[in-house]
């Protein structure tokens, strides 16, 4: 299992980027819009790698709620080897589902748990790539 990133909750995006990447010198990597319309934003150290997500909700979202100071933990995100196990196992110790795991992608399989204190845990995991023809390995008669 690796942990690989901290997810908080920005309540102004624009100024949250300018803050983590021209103050701290975090690196976007990449951006994406979630199902019901909030918006996350990757952010890498380039020195130890570490990943930092900023997550937006708009109005209009389930997820935007009344902000509360140090509320803004938004989640914690795990890479693991089944996220479908990982989550059936976790539930078996206390936690509840928040979402359903879903194919993203086609690439990764992706779903959120509470912990017992209602902590949100993403945990995904790659889909195993099929081995092509050629890397295959060959049978010998």
């Amino acid at each position: 299992m690796t942990l690989r990133y901290t997810g908080i909750r920005v309540t102004d995006l624009e100024r949250s980027l300018r803050f983590y990447v021209q103050g701290l010198g975090l690196v976007e990597r990449k951006r994406g819009k979630m199902s019901h319309g909030g918006i996350w934003v990757n952010l890498r150290d380039p020195d130890s790698g570490v990943q930092l997500e900023l997550n937006f909700y708009p109005e209009g979202s389930r997820y935007r709620t009344p902000y509360t100071v140090g509320e803004g933990l938004d989640h914690l995100g795990f890479d693991v080897k089944d996220a479908r196990a990982t989550i059936e196992r976790l539930v078996a110790f206390g936690a509840k589902v928040a979402v359903e795991p879903w194919l993203e992608e086609g690439r990764y399989w992706i779903g959120f748990v509470e912990d017992p204190d209602g902590i949100w845990l993403e945990i995904q995991s790659a889909v195993p790539r099929a081995k092509s023809a050629s890397t295959a390995p060959s049978r010998s008669s």
